[in-house]
């Protein structure tokens, strides 16, 4: 069979799936089953995809049998196939571990029927930028995940999310207003907004309009992907969310925005006059980040922090623009979405135990569940990059590539991220430290007795008949929430054990991008501009 007729699946799938789960809204359990049956389905091919591409190279779908630069291609090559594979497993952990939590149990009272429909609109915008092959149709990607991603961070209409997913939306709204002005200059100037064909068009521009069309592109890509100064809207935005919607939004959606910046920069603009810019941005995503993330005293603040940071290293790997750094920024992208992932879901499952993820009210958390200490101890270091963990051998893949580079303002990158590490194991170990030994304050225990409370979706304190724990209200943690949390640990654990075929893989693709023949010849049969 040829592979070319599943790429258009991963985005037909989720939308069909939405439109079933939205006409079962009266059965919460059917609507349960479609989405877990959907996301495994996906899961399924784009393992598929990856095995052909990484085989045979792109595999390319003109829809509707219109070829590019006429119709809407859809290309799955190494880099979008591996990104597509990565998202939808940690999407369809996330979704395991949010019907455990009870967000989506269903009431007739309630709008929350519609989170599976959500769900899957926002997976299939995830999917549908990855495998895009031009930019109108990557930019209706962008609006897919804006409008999905409104409902998700908002869901309970409470006002501390309402007034979070009110900033979220203007400033995502004034970044594909950017790329939308973008997207008509680039036509204007070129004809086309095939991505295969742009690569040998805008090669024939003017130098200053060129570099016009790729600031305003990568400007809406910076604001998606949170690189600083761009940045400020991410902290305030997320930790308001429930826990699987804030874990999914900080695996996935500003890993799309680092994809474009990829994918444009390598095919459209391979020899870029932009790169000492890039590298300051990532050096400042960098260090800024880190440092609002050491200055949090609540861990999902933190981790947003920390989520922001580490951005840095991905754009630090474009920046270098040479295969080892591309290699290095797409194997980190890998790390960063399962491990952000896996640590948000486990500030969740700490919330449920704690009652709080104020790091002033939680303490002792160790002795009353160690489980839950080995699934937030493991990422948490994995992120910091304490060998031999994904997350060093990614760090040192970025940083041997910056020396390589040999250029005084790669140095002073490589010495950031040394810092930007240390600095993530401080912030790391200090929540681990306030989180897990040491005792509850007095107050916080006082508190735990006489409410009994943890937050419910809707950000209302509910009660437990639990009995109390050394002062603590203990709430079991759920298999269910707790099983997904311990996959995405595996994963990033497999990262690190079949490290070497992935950096195998990692580099095919960087070679790929850094040559851009097989793209654009996959696209346009013959490589016609």
């Amino acid at each position: 069979m040829n592979a070319s007729v599943l790429v258009p699946l991963p985005v037909v799938l989720p939308l069909f799936g939405a439109g079933l789960a939205l006409a079962l809204g009266r059965s919460a359990r059917a609507q349960r089953v479609v989405s877990v049956v959907v996301l495994t389905l996906v899961v399924g091919i784009a393992a598929v995809l990856l095995a052909r591409a990484d085989a045979d190279g792109p595999q390319v779908m003109h829809v509707g049998g219109w070829p590019a630069p006429l119709g809407i291609s859809l290309v799955a090559d190494r880099l979008s196939a591996l990104m597509l594979l990565v998202s939808v497993v940690v999407a369809l952990c996330v979704l395991l571990y949010s019907l455990s939590q009870g967000l989506v149990e269903y009431g007739p009272d309630t709008p929350l029927s519609i989170y599976h429909p959500t769900f899957l609109i926002l997976v299939a915008g995830v999917s549908n930028a990855f495998l895009s092959g031009d930019l109108f149709n990557l930019y209706v990607g962008f609006e897919i995940l804006l409008a999905a991603s409104y409902v998700l961070l908002t869901l309970g209409g409470t006002a501390d999310r309402i007034r979070a997913g009110s900033t979220y939306v203007v400033v995502s709204l004034a970044s594909s207003i950017v790329f939308l002005t973008a997207l008509a200059l680039v036509y204007a100037a070129t004809g086309t907004v095939s991505l295969a064909q742009l690569a040998g068009r805008l090669d024939d521009l003017p130098s200053g309009v060129a570099l016009l069309l790729q600031l305003m592109l990568l400007t809406a890509f910076a604001i998606k992907a949170a690189v600083f100064p761009l940045s400020a809207w991410l902290p305030d935005s997320y930790p308001t969310a429930p826990a699987p919607v804030t874990a999914v939004f900080a695996g996935l959606l500003t890993k799309v925005g680092v994809y474009a910046i990829i994918r444009t920069q390598t095919l459209l603009f391979p020899d870029s006059p932009l790169s000492d810019l890039l590298l300051w941005a990532a050096l400042l995503t960098m260090v800024i980040g880190i440092l609002g993330a050491v200055a949090q005293d609540d861990l999902k603040r933190m981790l947003s922090f920390t989520l922001v940071s580490h951005i840095g290293y991905m754009v630090f790997g474009v920046a270098l623009a040479s295969d080892d750094g591309l290699s290095g920024a797409i194997y980190y992208v890998v790390h960063h979405i399962v491990i952000q992932t896996n640590l948000f879901l486990v500030a969740g499952l700490i919330e449920r135990r704690g009652g709080s993820t104020s790091l002033e009210r939680l303490g002792g958390l160790a002795r009353l569940s160690p489980v839950l200490a080995l699934l937030f101890f493991i990422p948490a270091m994995n992120l910091a990059g304490i060998p031999p963990f994904s997350g060093f051998l990614g760090k040192l893949g970025l940083m041997q590539a910056g020396v390589d580079n040999g250029s005084w303002l790669a140095y002073l990158l490589v010495a950031g991220s040394v810092a930007t590490s240390l600095l993530t194991l401080y912030a790391m170990a200090k929540a681990w430290n306030r989180a897990f030994w040491q005792p509850p304050s007095p107050e916080a225990e006082a508190e735990a007795i006489a409410t009994g409370a943890t937050t419910d979706l809707h950000g209302k304190p509910v009660r437990t008949d639990a009995p109390p724990v050394s002062g603590k209200v203990a709430v079991a943690l759920r298999a269910g929430m707790a099983g997904p949390a311990a996959v995405l640990l595996a994963v990033g654990v497999a990262l690190t054990v079949f490290a070497g075929p992935l950096f195998g893989l990692t580099d095919r693709a960087a070679a790929d991008l850094r040559e851009r023949t097989p793209y654009i010849e996959a696209v346009l049969p013959g490589g016609a501009p």
